[in-house]
This record gives structure tokens, sequence and C-alpha cells, in this order.
């Protein structure tokens, strides 16, 4: 989005309150809605330092962190920024006191500090990787490692599909499971499959290979200035840098045998995080591994940058809840768009899906005020898994859809629609799939008589012809009577239709049957 003339120069400042450290940028918006940056500051506090044994924030690290956000609030009011975004994560979050660092920050210095999820922490290191990196519809896994967590988020080209946050961070791992330097080899076996246990649970098997690794934080950011002394003999600028988790191994081995005053002297590894180095660079290696990734970039940006660019190109439409129905469903169209998904047949498969509902009478009565627009958001959306798998695309459609950047949808409609369209196809709503187990039991009903309806409208266009050019339903109280029209006998789609008509019919509690007849303009001209 393009800002207005009056937001244009206008400044903003971020601060981000690490496990780890706390880092400010400031920066100015320009006329094309991206930004410059006019300052950057950043101090290593260790705010979650024994967070991981105690459950509690350090007060002296607590003062430490204090003391780093006055300096740095006084850094961007001297560029008279009108706007300062403090964001704490993965320490603040967890601990026991974190609500007490909150009201202390906003005591002193008047400043709301928004404790994010981890979900959000992902979201923003994605924007900024998809930013910077350019991945041309690649899949792609963007992994933040930050002191006390690892936000990992798999991706097709500029939309996501998953995002995991594991309990795996730098400082974490080295209070808990690294306990001296040099590692001895029995402890790095433990620390190895303790990861490796951490990203089974949390990811599994991962729903396809992402051969390149995108990665923010201070340990990506090590690690490309150690292979970059090492290959070149120099350092420098390491944004966009590429290096292989074979020389990620390699460095690994390397520190894991080292105290930590010799792996201060290694060129490239920033001394003040020679100490936490090996269980960063552990978790980059085995998710690595686990994910198949061949090819590492850094991206220096990370969770500010994401932030920063999520202020300037936010919607103010969608801000003041000013977006209209048709606007809404532009938004919708445009992911679609962005999903690759074939335009034509998502027209057809919601006209029908929708001439279906409206014709359903009572069936649909009791049906909140949303669900018109949730059937249709989620018949424009249904091809968006094919992005990633043909085989599970509506599973694929799920995840996409609930991580969709859809101005005027809340979070609860969005949920719905990614709902109707996982069950789109194959397995019935079940109450033991996590998805829809989570729903209230209305909001279930909604699922399954909307999920019913598209599996019929999608069946309509199985050969992607717009072959039928409307329908009309009876209803005689044992048998619901669809009749479609077409100028042909649409022989497939009637064979899908009937295929996937069985939901619908369990939903209206009655027999369904799918029938043809000729187009009237058909007929009128043959007369």
């Amino acid at each position: 989005m393009t800002p207005s003339e009056s937001e244009v120069g206008r400044r903003l400042a971020v601060i981000d309150v690490g496990s780890n450290s706390i880092r400010l940028v400031v920066a100015e918006v320009r006329a094309d809605g991206t930004y410059k940056i006019l300052d950057q500051e950043k101090r290593m506090t260790r705010l979650g330092q024994g967070l991981a044994l105690e459950g509690w924030l350090d007060p002296v690290a607590m003062e430490r962190a204090l003391d780093a956000i006055g300096t740095m609030q006084a850094i961007a009011g001297g560029y008279d920024v009108p706007r300062l975004e403090v964001v704490a994560t993965n320490a603040v979050r967890e601990a026991e006191n974190g609500a007490d660092f909150v009201e202390a920050a906003r005591e002193r210095f008047g400043l709301r500090v928004n404790v994010i999820t981890g979900e959000e922490e992902g979201r923003y290191a994605f924007l900024s990787a998809t930013r910077n990196i350019p991945l041309n519809g690649r899949p792609a896994t963007i992994v933040d490692i930050g002191g006390g967590s690892t936000e990992v988020v798999l991706a097709a080209g500029s939309v996501i599909d998953r995002i995991y946050s594991m309990p795996l961070g730098a400082v974490r791992l080295t209070e808990t499971s690294v306990p001296s330097a040099p590692l001895p080899k029995k402890d790095w076996t433990k620390l190895r499959k303790e990861i490796d246990a951490e990203i089974d649970r949390r990811i599994g098997r991962p729903p396809f290979t992402a051969e390149i690794m995108i990665g923010s934080g201070g340990t990506f950011t090590n690690l490309a200035s150690m292979v970059k002394h090492q290959r070149e003999g120099k350092g420098g600028n390491v944004q966009g840098y590429r290096f292989t988790p074979a020389e990620v191994v390699h460095l690994l081995h390397r520190l894991r045998e080292l105290d930590e005053a010799e792996r201060a002297g290694i060129a490239g590894l920033s001394s003040d995080r020679a100490d936490i180095i090996v269980a960063g660079v552990a978790i980059v290696a085995r998710l690595a591994k686990h994910l198949g990734t061949r090819e590492i970039v850094l991206n220096d940006g990370g969770i500010r940058e994401g932030i920063l660019l999520g202020l300037t190109s936010r919607n103010p439409l969608a801000e003041a809840g000013k977006i209209q129905a048709r606007d809404r469903m532009d938004w919708v169209r445009s992911f679609a768009r962005r999903c690759r998904s074939d335009e034509r047949h998502c027209e057809q498969v919601a006209d029908l899906a929708l001439a279906l509902f409206d014709q359903m009478g009572g069936a649909a009565s009791d049906l909140p005020e949303e669900a018109r627009e949730v059937l249709h958001a989620a018949a424009l959306l249904h091809e968006v898994g094919y992005l990633i798998s043909h085989s599970r695309h509506h599973k694929h459609a799920y995840h996409i859809i609930t991580h969709a950047d859809l101005p005027g949808w809340s979070g609860r409609e969005t949920e719905l629609v990614a709902n109707v369209a996982r069950y789109h196809r194959r397995a019935f709503p079940k109450k033991k799939h996590a998805n829809f187990g989570r729903l209230s039991p209305e909001e279930r009903r909604l699922v399954r008589v909307l999920s019913a309806v598209l599996r019929i409208a999608d069946g309509m266009d199985r050969t992607h012809a717009q072959a039928i050019d409307g329908l009309t339903v009876t209803d005689d109280g044992k048998t619901v009577h669809v009749t479609v029209r077409s100028d042909r006998l649409p022989a497939v789609e009637l064979w899908d239709a009937r295929r996937k008509s069985e939901l619908f019919g369990r939903v209206l509690g009655r027999g369904v049957e799918i029938g043809w007849m000729r187009s009237r303009r058909v007929a009128a001209s043959a007369s």
C-alpha cells in the first residue's frame, strides 16, 4: 500500500525486547511505502537469564533491560519519533513475573510493552525475510532463533503454510543442556537428542521439503560472519550471505571442542556470544537436517524489521473497521491470485455454492449472519493448497488460509473459512481433528453445512470447463432435488457432484438427487 502524503516522511521506531538482547531501529517512511533506516542500537541484556531454571526474570537482568529501554527511548526521542512500538518476546511471555516487567516499563517510561506470541514472532520474521530474499515461488523455511525460543515458518513463495514456535533458544539451551566448554561427547549427544525430540514433537514429519532456509537472529548472523571469514579471510556485510548445512556442522564440531576464551578468538564470532553459540548452532544444524535444507541464507532484519513493515503497510481501512463486504472479497481474490489458483474455476464454484446455499431454505436458516460470506470466501480459496501439494491440497489450504493476511476478516472468521476449505474434499469434519474439534458446537455445525455445499459445487466444475449455467433446488421433505442447467449433458460434473453429495445428505437428513436440464437459452434457440 502506498502511504498518503501525510504519512510520507513519518518516522517510526521499534524496540524489540528479546531474551538475549534488546534492539532499537528508527526508520522513516518513503513515498513508495518502504522506509529507510535512520539509526539502530543493540544491548546484550540477557533478560532471559535463569528463566528456564527458575521460571522468573532475574531482578538484575530486569534492571539491565529497563535501563536499555530508557536509553533507546531517548535515542528515538532525539529523532522526534511520534510513534515508538515496544514488543517483548519469549522471556517476558513465559516468565511468571513478566507482567511486573511490563508494568515497570509503563511506570518509568510511559511505554506500552506489547507481549507478542510465538506465532506473531514467526509472522514478523517471515515479513522481513520475504522482503529481502527473493524466493520466486520456491518452498522455504524461515527460522528465527532467539535466546528463549525458535520460530519456524514453512512457506511457499510469499504464502505461509505453517508456523511453529519451539522452546529452543540459545540462552535457554545453554543453561539447561550445555554444562561446560569444551562440550564433552556425551553431553553433545544429550543436547542433540533433546533438540531432535523437540523438533519431532512440534513439527513431526515436515509437510514438504524446504531446501532453502532463511535465518535471522544473532546465531545466524554470527554463523554467516564465521563462514565468510573461513572462506574469504575477511569480514564485512553478511546480509543475504549464503552457506551450507555442511559448513554449519563443521563449525559446530569445532566450536564444541573449544573453551569460551578460544571460541571468542574465532574470526567472525562476537565475544559476547561465545558462551551460547554452541547451543544456537546446534539448533540450526538439527533443523537443517530435519527439514532437508540444502542452503542457508542470512536475513539480518528479523522480527524488528517485520514489525516496521507491518506498521508501514497496514491498511487504514482495516484498522478502522471500515472494509465493506465487497472490499473483503477483493482481498480474498487477491490472496487467491497470489497462490496461483485457477480463478475461473474458483469463481464458478463460488457462484454455484452460493446458488445452492441461497435455495436451501430452512436448512441454513439457523446459521449465523456471516455464513454466506464465509462460504463465498472458502469457495474462492479452496484451491490455494495446490501451491504446495496436489494430493493434500485441502489440508494445506487450511494452514495457508489461517496464516493469510485478509484485511477486514476477524481471526474467528478466517478460522471458519479455513475449516470450510479444508473439508471441501476427502474426510468429513470430525471432532478428533484438532482444527475442527476446537470450534464451538455452533461453529462446527456451520462448517459441516458449508463444506457440504462446497463439496457439491466443486464437483459441479470437475473439468474446470464452467459447463453449468446455474441450478435450482426443490425439497419434498424426503429428498432434495438439485437440477443443474447446461447446454449439453455435463456427465463428469454430474458424476462428481453426486459422488460428493453424501455429507450434504447427512446435514439435511434426507436423500439428495442431482439431475440435469438443458439451458433455456439453448432450448429456445432450438425451437
